[in-house]
């Protein structure tokens, strides 16, 4: 392993960056304000900061990154105009879609289908059919796609997507098609569905291949230009990565034209796989709830038995994007987000944030509404003169002025009762969240830790906690640049499906191994592509089950059974499907027969990680608070708080609140009924005193 590993990951607001030295098992943090037009220049500029102290760039062996470029382009409609490919008389699948409304509430009699993401005259039919069982009952019609292609090349279309009924169990024409588009427009992206989600059910399919065809050229010139910036200030690595939404990362060169609609949740998966890691693996934390504050919004997701719950399949802004991902929620609340009065004459928080740029207007960059972290400082939460470690001086004034101006006076009352309402809203909104998602997921909150991190978690875990029933906050040791951290303790993942239906009592063992062998095939293929060695490869298989007639299947791990498989191991992996079955519905119909719809296929190229240390016990010296803090805990309640600086804080120190403890990246609030303390790894913990 070479000296130095690079995590940068880029917020709404700060782009984290961490710098592991092997030579000393140390790391180095750092935060550059992000630069939203293009991502790319304040992740180069951070890697350049790092070269600029020192830091030799032959010398650095890895470069992990965690993005929301592709999430940032769906969500603001700015991917690439694209066409679409379809079967003779199929072109409403794209208008019709499912019945379901995916990620939108039931009850809403105001809910409109997002906009679609190829206009209607760019959808193209296209003769030829495969049927069900894969086989060709019409041959492609080659004229049609040609046809097509140089029509679409001609509006300035540049990325294709190809939708065939049934390509997952035969994808020529899907991939003949793409030929032709290539030599018709040798410039352009093709995203075939047999490739980018080779399983059944049209419309989550042609949903993600869409998005993928959508997002591909954005993601493709993002990456080039990450490349370029690389080569330029001579960091030669070739272990160049993109953090993928399953966890795990993916090489920055590999191609986008298949796995872009995997970056999706890109940046908020690297926290949770930081906490799964260092907190959970490492560490012991077993059942935790993460809180990623950051600039723009609060990502919430669940770590069971140390590892992160995750789904088969996510939906963006109530799009379907059905490849596997951390189940992680985003709620509208960050450091940034602005405070307003709605038509109601009440306080609203975002969904609007003043993000880097302005940022909020105690930055001084021009913001003019007012932000959580204006009313954060205003209550004495944060530090005028002590933000980032002292690099950044806040402007308590000129937030007060804003307060006043946008909320306070609008609204008959003082500046401070306005700043604790608007924190009291943003927490609540944090706690709803939180409590939503664990009900859905049958998970009792008072077993399990929160973990707050982001350069806003800190500041409001304790009093969201607090409201959740909670009794535990664990904070680590850089929470501000948590997600970077994870960018070190993540492994090259890959994931392949494919569908294929059967009765699994009738399954003949040896056509289900040849389908896993197939997708491992592929996945070795793939990989010794990307420059990675094969040989290292851990493959991990699961079925996707269900009752035959069911609309859904559950995954079920084939973990420990044997390889290749044989009859005993359908019939355990059926057992195991009952067993599920009952614990995520409480019921198992054992007497019904079981179907095996899809194989999966994980590859795991295991990498090197960041090792958390434990810190020595026993200062030299009893840790002293460098002052109090008076500072509103709630409208009308003003309690003094000990400051404390993190560096001073020795492993077996323990204190009570009210307490504030200020680092570099992150300001820790402690409230009164809970005590706190350092753990042996440095981590704060924060335990209720109170019933």
């Amino acid at each position: 392993m070479s000296r130095y590993r690079i995590g940068i990951d880029v917020g709404g607001t700060h782009t984290d960056m961490v710098l592991f030295d092997a030579a000393d098992n140390s790391i180095v943090i750092g935060k550059l304000p992000s630069t939203p037009h293009n991502p790319a220049i304040a992740v180069l500029d951070g890697v350049k900061r790092f070269i600029a102290e020192g830091v030799a760039p032959g010398d650095i062996g890895f470069f992990g990154h965690g993005t929301t470029v592709a999430t940032n382009a769906l969500l603001e409609m700015k991917g690439g105009p694209i066409g679409v490919l379809v079967n003779r008389n199929m072109r409403g699948i794209l208008e019709v879609q499912s019945q379901a409304r995916d990620g939108w509430s039931p009850f809403d009699h105001f809910f409109r289908k997002p906009e679609p993401l190829a206009r209607p005259s760019f959808v193209k039919e296209i003769g030829g059919r495969i049927d069900y069982a894969g086989a060709e009952i019409e041959a492609l019609n080659e004229d049609d796609v040609v046809q097509a292609a140089k029509s679409l090349a001609e509006k300035g279309v540049r990325s294709f997507a190809i939708c065939f009924l049934f390509s997952f169990m035969n994808k020529t024409h899907e991939e003949r098609a793409a030929e032709l588009i290539r030599a018709a427009a040798p410039d352009a992206f093709v995203s075939c569905s047999s490739h980018v989600l080779p399983r059944i059910r049209e419309w989550p399919r042609y949903s993600t291949t869409l998005l993928n065809a959508f997002l591909a050229p954005v993601l493709s010139r993002y990456c080039g230009d990450m490349a370029r910036g690389l080569d330029a200030a001579d960091v030669s690595t070739r272990q160049r990565f993109l953090m993928q939404s399953n966890g795990g990362v993916m090489p920055l060169a590999a191609d986008a034209q298949v796995h872009t609609v995997r970056t999706l949740l890109s940046g908020p998966a690297a926290g949770v796989r930081g906490a799964s890691y260092l907190l959970g693996q490492a560490q012991g934390w077993r059942n935790l709830v993460t809180m990623d504050i950051g600039g723009t919004s609060c990502d919430i997701a669940f770590i069971e038995n140390g590892e992160p719950v995750e789904q088969a399949e996510a939906t963006i802004d109530g799009r379907i994007a059905a490849v596997p991902a951390f189940d992680i929620a985003t709620v509208a609340a960050g450091g940034g987000s602005i405070a307003w009065i709605g038509a109601s004459g009440l306080i609203e928080v975002g969904p609007r944030s003043a993000g880097a740029s302005p940022g909020p207007v105690c930055y001084g960059k021009g913001g003019e509404e007012p932000t959580v972290t204006d009313a954060n400082l205003l209550r004495g939460a944060l530090n005028a003169d002590y933000f980032l470690g002292g690099s950044m001086k806040l402007d308590l004034a000129a937030a007060r002025g804003v307060l006043d101006k946008k909320i306070a006076r609008p609204m008959n009352t003082d500046v401070e009762t306005a700043a604790c309402g608007i924190v009291r809203i943003v927490n609540a909104r944090m706690v709803d969240a939180i409590r939503v998602e664990a009900a859905k997921k049958g998970i009792d909150l008072a077993g399990h830790t929160l973990v707050p991190f982001g350069g806003g978690g800190p500041v409001h875990a304790a009093q969201v906690a607090e409201q959740l029933g909670m009794r535990r906050v664990l904070v680590p040791r850089n929470p501000g640049a948590f997600s970077a951290l994870g960018l070190l303790c993540s492994d090259v993942r890959h994931d392949y499906m494919r569908s294929g239906m059967a009765d699994i009592s009738t399954l003949d063992p040896a056509f289900a191994e040849a389908s896993f062998a197939s997708l491992e095939t592929q996945a070795r293929a793939e990989i010794s592509a990307e420059g990675l060695d094969e040989s290292r490869i851990v493959f991990e298989r699961e079925f996707d089950m269900r009752y035959v007639g069911q609309g859904y299947e559950l995954r079920i791990s084939l973990s420990g059974l044997p390889v290749p498989l044989d009859r005993d191991a359908l019939d355990a992996a059926a057992l195991r499907f009952h067993d599920i079955h009952a614990e995520a519905h409480g019921h198992a119909a054992r007497d019904n027969t079981v179907e095996v719809v899809s194989y999966r296929l994980r590859a795991i190229v295991p990498m090197p990680k960041f090792e958390p240390q434990k810190k020595m016990s026993g200062a030299s010296a009893t840790p002293r608070a460098i002052g109090e803090r008076r500072i509103l805990l709630d409208a009308g309640r003003e309690v003094s708080a000990t400051v404390w600086r993190r560096d001073d804080l020795a492993a077996d120190f323990a204190a009570e609140g009210p307490a504030i403890i200020e680092q570099l990246d992150a300001t820790t609030l402690v409230p009164d009924g809970w005590r706190f303390g350092c753990d042996a790894y440095d981590n704060i913990v924060l335990e209720r005193t109170g019933a």
